[in-house]
């Protein structure tokens, strides 16, 4: 099967251009709230739509991710937070091991009740190595994983985590502070993550201000993920889609 959206964001990755993906949480949003939100993603040519959550009910996934591409033609990939959020209809999935945490279900159960149904699908399947990072206060991908996220403090342990990650063969890394997180993940942390590894990064979570996501593109993000503030402020991601425009144009002046 072609590998269109890990290409495109290692096509992009490679040539240091930014990219940005809004997570769309079908459970947060009704039809007329999916439309404005669809309109603002064409609007602003946003890269990606990631679809899901912590506790997405499967039905939901397939209504939400149908009417997506009925709508528009942006890549919509699957953020899945078990094994019953999937649907066939997307373009990709993010097959994710939660790299950062110790539970069994989520390194390896989940995927295993998931496989045999992905595999009957058209879905491109990219490995990813999940990251939780503390932001604060609990979240709800901490509470519903049970486990314990990476310290924002500790930059080496991250950047050992992602490596791990990489060996073992994940085409991406991502690294999340949670849906509604208080504070983003550190630059550091991102930073560390970025310099240790390969593979394209990707970062979200309490990225609900222009600065905090220019933070994150500073600090090594070749993706960034907004959700949350999206959802309480449709401006965010017009602004968070000048800033990768003024990155991408700064490379063509170089």
């Amino acid at each position: 099967m072609t590998k269109r959206v890990l290409n495109k964001i290692q096509e992009n990755t490679k040539g240091a251009r930014k990219s940005l993906a809004v997570l769309i949480d079908p459970d947060d949003l009704d039809e007329s709230g999916l439309v404005q939100c669809l309109n603002r993603c064409i609007e602003n040519k946003v890269d990606y739509i990631f679809v899901g959550g912590s506790h997405v009910t499967s039905n939901f996934i397939h209504e939400a991710v149908s009417f997506i591409k009925s709508y528009t033609n942006i890549p919509c990939v699957l953020f899945p937070g078990n094994a019953i959020q999937i649907s066939a209809e997307a373009d990709a999935i993010l097959f994710i091991s939660l790299i950062s945490g110790r539970n069994p279900e989520l390194l390896i159960g989940q995927h295993v009740v998931a496989a045999p149904v992905i595999k009957k699908s058209n879905l491109e399947v990219i490995p990813t190595g999940y990251m939780l990072v503390n932001s604060g206060r609990p979240t709800s991908a901490s509470y519903m994983s049970n486990s314990q996220p990476l310290p924002n403090d500790k930059p080496n342990l991250a950047a050992s985590t992602a490596l791990a990650g990489e060996m073992l063969g994940m085409q991406l890394i991502y690294l999340d502070a949670g849906s509604g997180a208080e504070e983003p993940i550190a630059q550091r942390i991102i930073r560390s993550v970025k310099s240790n590894t390969s593979v394209p990064l990707i970062v979200g979570g309490g990225l609900n201000t222009k600065e905090k996501i220019k933070r994150a593109y500073e600090a090594g993000a070749d993706v960034v993920v907004i959700g949350n503030g999206v959802q309480k402020n449709l401006d965010l991601m017009t602004e968070a889609s000048d800033i990768v425009q003024v990155f991408n144009e700064t490379l063509n002046v170089n």
